[in-house]
C-alpha cells in the first residue's frame, strides 16, 4: 500500500511547487487581444503519452494560483472551476488550448497551462494583454473667438474608452504645438473607469493667438498602443473667428460713380478694417468740426455745388484714427438771352447770347428747327429766313446725364410789299401778271379790274417760303384795263396797281378768224356736193345691174334652146 501512495505524494507536492515555481527553460510568451475579442491561448507544450490531464490557471498579483479549468485525458471530460468572473466565458479544447470570450481589462494576467503525468508536472506560462482602442478624439468646448494677444483657452481635446491611455497631441495648420510660456499652455488629465478600467484622456489648450491665425486650422490627436503597435486617430479641424483691433479706417462714396452731379443723393460708408468691424463711426462733414455720430453709412440727399468739400470719418473712441475723401458735386448753367418767343420786325437787330457756367469745360451746340448750327447766331439785319426754333444746348461729357438746353422762338415780322410784273404770250393773244408779295403773318392778295370792280378768283398761287409767295394770272383784254393787286396781313394794307393795253393784233386776230370761217363754211359745201354726187352715182349703178342680169337670162335661154335642137335633128 506505501509503494503506491508515494507517487500520490509526490504528484501532490509537484503540483503546489508548480503553482509557485516556472520551469526553467520557458520564456514569456504574450497573447494580444482587442477588448470584447475571444482570448485564445495555446498549450505550447507536447502532450506526453503518459498524461493524465491538463489544466489552466491564473496569478494573483500576489503570486497565489487561481485555477479555472480542468480536462482529463481519459475520461474526455471538461470541468471549469466556480470563478464568478469567467462564469461562462472558458472555452478548453481537446489539445488544451484555452480560450476566453468578451476580452476584458482585467483579463491581463499571467496564466499557466499545466500538463501532468504520474512522474512530473509541465507548465508554459502565457501573458494576456488587453487593448481598447480610443473613441476618435474631439474638441468641446471651443471658445466662440480667440482675442489677439490675449492667452484664451481654446478648448478641450478628448478621446475617451481607452486602453491601455494614450497621449494627445495639438496641431496648428498641421504643425505640432509645443508649450510656450504666455503663448501656448497644454494641460493633460487621464481618468479611469472603476468599472470597465477604461481611461479617458483630455488635454486642454489656452493660446495667445494672432492675425496669422486667421483661417488657420486647429486639431488634436490620440496617440495609442493596439496589439499591432502604435497607431494616432486625428480629430476634425476647427476655425476659430479671430478678434482683432481696427488699425486702419477707409471711407467710400456709394454708389460708385464716375462724377458726381447736382441733385444726385450719395451716402458715404465708413469701414474699419478690425474683427469684428466697428459699427459706429463720427462723420465729418465740410466746415463743420463736430462729427455726426452714425451707422457705418452717412447719406446726403439731392446735393448742391456747395457741397464740394472734403469729407472725414473716424471711430467713436479713436478719433485719431481718420479717413478722408474729396468730392466734387459738378454743375452746369445755362441762360439763354432773349429766350422763349420773340416777335422782331424784318431788319430789326437782335442780339442772343448763350452764357454757360459750369464746374468743368463744357461744349455748346446752337440747333435751328432740329438742324445743327455751324455757329452761333447773329442778327444785325432780320429776314423772314431767321424765323425759327433755335436751341442753345450744353453738357459736360465727362458727367452722365448732366445737360442743359434753352430755346429762343423767334417770329420775324413785316408790312406786305409788292410787285408786279407782266409777261406777254410769244403769240401775243394773251398776257400773264404775277403779283410778288413779301410779309408776315402772310399777306392774304385780292386782284380787281378797273371799271368793273370785280374780283378775279382764277388765280394761280406759288408755296409762301421765307415770308414771299406770288399770284398769278392770264388775260386776254380786248380794251385797256387796270389790274389791281392788294395784299392784306395783321399789319397793314397794300396796294399796287398795272395797266394793261389790249392786244396790238386785234384786227389781224379778226381777219384771220373771218377766213378760219370762209374754210369751215366752203369745207361744208364740198362735203354737200360730194354726197350729192354719191348719191345719184349710187342710184344709177343699181339701174344697171337690173338690165345686165335680164340680158344674161336670155343668153341662158337660148343656149338651152339650141342643146335641145342638136338632140332633135340627132
Amino acid at each position: 500500500m506505501a509503494s503506491k501512495a508515494a507517487p500520490s505524494c509526490r504528484l501532490v507536492f509537484c503540483l503546489l511547487i508548480s503553482a509557485a515555481v516556472l520551469r526553467p527553460g520557458l520564456g514569456l510568451y504574450t497573447v494580444s487581444s482587442a477588448y470584447g475579442d475571444t482570448i485564445i491561448m495555446p498549450c505550447r507544450l507536447d502532450v506526453p503519452q503518459n498524461l493524465m490531464f491538463g489544466k489552466w490557471k491564473y496569478e494573483k498579483p500576489d503570486g497565489s494560483p487561481v485555477f479555472i479549468a480542468f480536462r482529463s485525458s481519459t475520461k474526455k471530460s471538461v470541468q471549469y472551476d466556480d470563478v464568478p468572473e469567467y462564469k461562462d466565458r472558458l472555452s478548453l479544447s481537446e489539445n488544451y488550448t484555452l480560450s476566453i470570450s468578451n476580452a476584458r481589462i482585467s483579463d491581463e494576467k499571467r496564466f499557466v497551462c499545466m500538463l501532468v503525468t504520474e512522474d512530473d508536472v509541465y507548465e508554459a506560462p502565457t501573458i494576456v494583454k488587453v487593448f481598447k482602442q480610443p473613441s476618435k478624439p474631439e474638441i468641446v468646448s471651443k471658445a466662440p473667438f480667440l482675442e489677439t494677444e490675449k492667452l484664451t483657452k481654446l478648448g478641450d481635446c478628448i478621446s475617451k474608452d481607452s486602453y491601455p491611455d494614450g497621449n494627445i497631441t495639438w496641431y496648428r495648420s498641421g504643425k505640432v504645438l509645443q508649450p510656450l510660456e504666455g503663448a501656448v499652455v497644454i494641460n493633460f488629465i487621464k481618468d479611469i473607469d472603476p468599472v470597465t478600467q477604461l481611461y479617458t484622456m483630455t488635454s486642454s489648450l489656452e493660446y495667445k493667438t494672432t492675425k496669422a491665425d486667421i483661417q488657420m486650422p486647429f486639431a488634436c490627436s490620440v496617440t495609442y498602443y493596439g496589439p499591432a503597435g502604435q497607431k494616432t486617430v486625428h480629430s476634425e479641424q476647427a476655425v476659430f473667428d479671430i478678434y482683432y483691433p481696427t488699425e486702419q479706417v477707409t471711407i467710400q462714396v456709394l454708389p460708385p460713380k464716375s462724377a458726381i452731379k447736382e441733385g444726385d443723393n450719395i451716402t458715404l460708408k465708413c469701414l474699419g478694417n478690425g474683427n469684428p468691424p466697428p459699427q459706429e463711426f463720427l462723420f465729418y462733414l465740410p466746415g463743420q468740426p463736430e462729427g455726426i455720430r452714425s451707422s457705418n453709412t452717412y447719406t446726403l440727399t439731392d446735393v448742391r455745388r456747395n457741397a464740394t468739400g472734403d469729407y472725414r470719418c473716424s471711430l467713436t473712441d479713436k478719433k485719431g484714427m481718420v479717413a478722408s475723401t474729396v468730392i466734387t458735386v459738378h454743375y452746369l448753367d445755362l441762360s439763354l438771352n432773349p429766350s422763349g418767343e420773340v416777335t422782331k420786325q424784318i431788319g430789326d437787330t437782335l442780339p442772343v447770347s448763350c452764357t454757360i457756367s459750369a464746374s468743368r469745360n463744357a461744349t455748346v451746340v446752337w440747333m435751328k428747327d432740329n438742324t445743327r448750327l455751324k455757329s452761333s447766331p447773329s442778327f444785325s439785319s432780320l429776314q423772314y429766313q431767321d424765323a425759327g426754333n433755335y436751341v442753345c444746348e450744353t453738357a459736360l461729357q465727362e458727367v452722365e446725364g448732366l445737360k442743359k438746353r434753352e430755346s429762343l422762338t423767334l417770329i420775324v415780322e413785316g408790312k406786305p410789299q409788292i410787285k408786279m410784273t407782266k409777261k406777254t404770250d410769244p403769240s401775243g393773244l394773251s398776257k400773264t401778271i404775277i403779283c410778288h408779295v413779301e410779309g408776315f403773318p402772310k399777306p392774304a392778295i385780292q386782284w380787281t379790274i378797273t371799271g368793273s370792280g370785280s374780283v378775279i378768283n382764277q388765280t394761280e398761287e406759288s408755296p409762301y417760303i421765307n415770308g414771299r409767295y406770288y399770284s398769278k394770272i392770264i388775260i386776254s383784254p380786248e380794251e385797256n384795263v387796270t389790274l389791281t393787286c392788294t395784299a392784306e396781313n395783321q399789319l397793314e394794307r397794300t396796294v399796287n396797281s398795272l395797266n394793261v393795253s389790249a392786244n396790238e393784233n386785234r384786227e389781224k386776230v379778226n381777219d384771220q378768224a373771218k377766213l378760219i370761217v370762209g374754210i369751215v363754211v366752203g369745207l361744208l359745201l364740198a362735203a354737200l356736193v360730194a354726197g350729192v354726187v354719191y348719191w345719184l352715182y349710187m342710184k344709177k349703178s343699181k339701174t344697171a345691174s337690173k338690165h345686165v342680169n335680164k340680158d344674161l337670162g336670155n343668153l341662158e335661154e337660148n343656149k338651152k334652146l339650141e342643146e335641145n335642137n342638136h338632140k332633135t335633128e340627132a
